[in-house]
């Protein structure tokens, strides 16, 4: 073999060269113009159901805003009549006391402020499930999990979903309002604030107590009608019956002229007649309508003119330990001088024997 043949066959068992990376494909113009007027297609086709999308959304939007500030509106104007009207309604004393001005305050805040959140929640949840169900969303999953979700909190927050729907019915139902003095069975005092949670009491002795209105069973209001003022008078049982009826009804007279006690005052004081009569002392009952809280402060000035009174007019008023009669001979206890048998008195009672000292022993053998 010459050596040219050598080296042909060896040039031709070398490996090949590495071939060079191509450069990235510029698309041409009829391929970029083709693109373009397939988008321009796939849009002049879609924008229609775009275009009815959105408008309905828009439509939906507007229609809850305007839905839910024509409710707020209507209810705020409900609530201001209800308010003039119970306000206005009957020109007595009793009326003006039980709808006084803050209670009516509080209680359209509280009853607005529920009916408004309630309808702005079912109004813009309604526009939402409408919008969603717009986009052609399954609801039913995210209605289920609501569900869930909604019975979880329910069981878990039990006690503040009880609070809340009492404190919704108490309001309604106007059971008592700021000023109000009630018995709530847990706490009894003033009523100094109404909430849909907690009601705030100021106890007789200035405390303060935050009653949750779950926990109240019953209520007595004893802010509302009228109240009653009732004083027990005891006096000897040998006393003139019409001297002491004469002398209250002077007493119930006078005071029925005189201010404040002729405001605080709704009725005549009436004296009813004996309530029990003892071997020595007999009870007259006097009994009046008055303001409400306001009977023991009745009762405590008619007991101070009853007593001065049966002063000026020589009564006497008894009362506790059984008051001997004035003039009657006192019998005297044969036994007082007596002094109370004693065991010891015998030897042979077991006391005498047990206290009696023991022999000594004997030292003779």
């Amino acid at each position: 073999m010459s050596l040219s043949a050598a080296v042909l066959s060896a040039a031709g068992s070398s490996p090949s060269p590495s071939p060079t990376p191509t450069a990235p494909t510029v698309p041409s113009l009829r391929e970029a113009h083709e693109s373009a007027t397939n988008a321009a297609g796939w849009v002049e086709e879609n924008w229609s159901t775009w275009l009815a999308i959105g408008l309905r959304v828009l439509l939906i939007v507007v229609i809850a805003v305007v839905l839910r500030a024509v409710v707020r509106r209507a209810i705020t104007k409900l609530i201001d009549r209800m308010n003039r009207r119970s306000g206005g309604s009957g020109g007595t004393a009793l009326s003006g006391l039980l709808v006084n001005a803050e209670r009516r305050r509080q209680r359209s805040e509280a009853i607005g402020s529920v009916l408004r959140s309630v309808a702005s929640f079912l109004i813009l949840g309604t526009a939402a499930l409408m919008v969603l169900g717009t986009f052609q969303i399954n609801l039913a999953p995210l209605l289920a999990s609501a569900g869930v979700a909604g019975v979880a909190i329910g069981f878990g927050a039990r006690n503040l979903v009880t609070d809340f729907l009492s404190g919704v019915f108490m309001i309604l139902e106007d059971q008592y309002g700021v000023g109000d003095s009630i018995d709530a069975g847990v706490a009894s005092g003033e009523v100094i604030e109404v909430g849909l949670r907690v009601t705030k009491l100021r106890g007789a002795d200035g405390e303060i107590w935050y009653v949750r209105n779950g926990e109240v069973k019953r209520i007595g209001n004893l802010s509302q009608g009228w109240s009653t003022a009732g004083v027990d008078v005891t006096v000897r049982s040998d006393e003139n019956l019409d001297r002491v009826k004469e002398t209250l009804s002077a007493v119930g007279e006078r005071m029925s002229k005189e201010e404040p006690w002729n405001e605080m005052l709704w009725g005549p004081i009436e004296t009813l007649g004996l309530d029990s009569v003892l071997l020595d002392s007999m009870v007259v009952r006097v009994c009046a309508k008055t303001m409400p809280g306001k009977s023991l402060t009745v009762e405590r000035e008619l007991r101070w003119r009853i007593k001065r009174a049966f002063d000026a007019a020589g009564i006497a008023i008894v009362g506790g330990a059984t008051v001997p009669l004035e003039g009657a001979p006192v019998a005297a206890d044969p036994t007082a001088g007596v002094a109370a048998p004693s065991a010891y008195a015998s030897t042979a009672s077991p006391q005498s024997m047990a206290a009696s000292p023991i022999p000594p022993p004997s030292t003779s053998k």
